[in-house]
């Protein structure tokens, strides 16, 4: 005996949950399979406990992909303001924090139960924990073999998610099915995610553990932008919001570049550095910690200590020219520094890569080699920036796949 829906969402995550919502308040009998004990164990310890649900601003650039315009038309087709009406709708506190990222006062919890009141709405079917041993296709339907017995469908969403924090069940399912039916994959990789250095290379900064401040980040691809955002030492390496931005635009063997001297560029700094040092008759390392006041003073000390600046120590200013005051310059504004590598899924905070958007119609998140099979959320290779930007994906996704299989259902 088999049991046969409309459409069977697999994944109960950010994305699959209101896609199933969506489709079930829509009049068609809809399935939702997970394989988790836990419920959305993503959105309950995201943010921090408070879910940073989304952000009051969302565009297309906000994200990383092979095809950077896939992207447009699920993000315009639902907007953070539709789902702010949603958590305003379910009477969800929250509160906006840095650069329109939005929290819930209270929990995560929060949007969990808002999107579990959402699939009662749509008489979702739940099956979990339950797990897919086989999908297969024939003239029209999948069949999926699973511990709660056969399910079969015609319209099949995968919203399985990407692979960080395997300690919370995440797999790679949804790109083996991906591959199962001839899909290509970008290849994975972690994203947001904290960047590691050989322990001999870190042991002079590993004391700075704790240390945090702000600058600007930039990741080593061609096209990757720079952040404003906290930099924070750890005992491994780097962390912050402003290595987990850049983390997104970094290649292994390549730079990550910071700038540590609160100017927008070198030549900006450059020109108040030499301004600054006009007749002053103060000593070099107290001079430099007024020019950087962001800089933590432990830190400073520390780096002159280990930089090719520390002969300038005890020397007047007002005796530098622009043979001295160019190098420290660059130092401070265009440092770059090789990771060995990062800290992996069990840190990063996102997956970048997944199903190659080259083979999912933009309009529908439906595959254009097989009629019927849909992909969203973070199984595919849409990744977007810290604050918020991949919960928004994740609703746009699946909204749009909703409505494209009420559309033919109809």
């Amino acid at each position: 005996m088999s049991q046969h829906f409309d459409a069977i969402v697999l994944g109960a995550g950010a994305a699959g949950l209101l896609c199933a919502a969506r489709i079930g308040q829509g009049g068609l009998r809809v399935a939702l399979l997970d394989h988790s004990e836990k419920l959305a164990e993503k959105i309950r310890i995201s943010g921090g406990g408070r879910c940073n649900f989304t952000n009051r601003v969302v565009t297309p650039e906000n994200f990383v992909s092979q095809n950077p315009r896939f992207a447009r038309h699920a993000l315009a087709n639902f907007k953070p303001d539709d789902f702010i009406a949603m958590v305003r709708g379910h009477r969800i506190a929250f509160h906006e924090k840095h650069k329109g990222q939005l929290f819930c006062d209270r929990s995560s919890e929060d949007i969990i139960e808002m999107l579990v009141s959402e699939c009662q709405g749509g008489k979702v079917q739940w099956y979990r924990p339950h797990s897919v041993s086989a999908i297969e296709h024939s003239e029209g339907r999948f069949t999926l073999q699973t511990t709660a017995g056969r399910l079969t469908t015609a319209k099949l969403v995968i919203a399985t998610g990407g692979l960080p924090v395997p300690k919370i069940g995440a797999t790679d399912f949804g790109l083996r099915i991906a591959r199962q039916f001839g899909h290509k994959i970008i290849e994975p990789r972690p994203a947001l995610v904290p960047m590691t250095f050989d322990s001999a290379v870190w042991e002079p900064y590993a004391s700075l553990a704790g240390v945090a401040l702000p600058v600007k980040s930039r990741g080593s691809e061609p096209t990757a932008p720079w952040f404003d955002e906290d930099l924070l030492f750890t005992h491994r390496g780097l962390s912050g919001p402003a290595v987990l931005q850049a983390s997104s635009y970094w290649q292994p063997g390549q730079a990550l570049h910071v700038n540590f001297s609160g100017h927008n560029s070198p030549e900006l700094c450059l020109e108040a550095f030499k301004q600054a040092a006009v007749g002053t008759r103060a000593q070099f390392e107290n001079w430099l910690a007024q020019q950087l006041p962001h800089v933590p003073r432990r830190l400073l000390e520390s780096w002159l200590v280990l930089s090719q600046f520390a002969e300038l120590r005890g020397r007047k200013v007002a005796e530098f020219g622009k043979k001295q005051l160019q190098p420290l310059v660059q130092a401070l504004a265009g440092f770059g520094v090789v990771p060995s590598g990062t800290e992996g899924y069990r840190k990063a905070e996102v997956m970048r890569g997944g199903v190659d958007t080259a083979f999912l119609n933009p309009k529908k998140m439906e595959s254009t080699l097989l009629p019927g099979l849909f992909f969203i959320g973070e199984v595919v290779d849409v990744t977007g920036w810290l604050g918020g930007y991949n919960f928004q994906w994740a609703w746009a996704s699946g909204v749009l796949a909703a409505q494209a299989i009420l559309k033919t259902n109809a």
